[in-house]
């Protein structure tokens, strides 16, 4: 079940900027980086009560997120909604129709197993569904 926003994405081109900007002149707290190697992300956490702000920069210029910056230029990337059940989330939207951009979950940021839904099948938004990493073997 879907239980929480549990983060909002921003792709930004200059990490480093991003990070002052959220942390200096919005006073936000900084969790710090973590690079994400198999999505080819750094990204940057800002907790904002019961939620975050994730930076996401391409990690050595490669990636999914660098081919977004090059397409899009930066901005809101992706809505992230916390799971307590991945798999019983994927097959309950598969049967309604929703497509996503992979066949499983993939490691994510904070040891969490995480999938995309496709955005056709939500009104051209990106949605991440997200659980913690332990709570299910793959």
């Amino acid at each position: 079940m879907i239980v929480s926003l549990d983060h909002i994405a921003i792709a930004v081109p200059d990490l480093e900027r991003a990070i002052n900007r959220f942390l200096e002149d919005f006073e936000l707290n900084y969790e710090g980086t973590e690079d994400v190697v198999p999505a080819q992300t750094r990204t940057a956490f800002f907790p904002v009560d019961g939620t975050s702000i994730e930076l996401v920069h391409p990690l050595e210029g490669q990636g999914a997120i660098a081919n977004y910056l090059e397409k899009r230029g930066p901005g809101l990337h992706h809505l992230c909604f916390r799971s307590n059940d991945l798999d019983a989330d994927i097959e309950r939207l598969k049967g309604k129709g929703y497509q996503f951009l992979s066949d499983k979950p993939a490691p994510g940021a904070h040891n969490m197993r995480v999938i995309f839904i496709h955005p056709k099948s939500c009104d051209g938004v990106l949605i991440e569904l997200n659980e913690h990493g332990g709570d299910h073997d793959e």
